[in-house]
């Protein structure tokens, strides 16, 4: 991790690594997401169900980091409450957010 990347994960975690706020700025939201991500073994497919079980490990929103973990292309998903993976790490340039339309956010005081 670089200094932006602690800076951040300190900002928005709590000591036990549970998301205290989502970050409105999206380069700090991928900084969170890709933080969940690490929970996820590349090449395993993951019912909902036990997506649901590592998410919570971080927050109780599971809905808003699924959807947000798709969303940036950072998991797949099958469609009709199927299966997700995750996905290959994207190549730096697709990293910055650019074009991306996050799902709506909880409001929670973060920055």
């Amino acid at each position: 991790l670089d200094a932006y990347d602690r800076k951040v994960l300190g900002s928005f975690l709590d000591p036990e690594g549970r998301i205290k706020a989502f970050p409105m700025q999206e380069k700090k939201l991928l900084v969170i997401l890709r933080h969940v991500l690490n929970a996820f073994e590349p090449g395993v497919r993951y019912p909902e169900k036990q997506v649901n079980e590592i998410l919570s490990r971080f927050n109780e929103d599971t809905a808003t980091l699924r959807r947000c973990l798709v969303a940036h292309q950072l998991m797949g998903r099958e469609g009709g409450g199927g299966a997700y993976w995750r996905l290959p790490d994207p190549e730096p340039a697709s990293v910055t957010g650019e074009g991306y339309s996050s799902p709506a956010l909880p409001s929670s005081g973060g920055s």
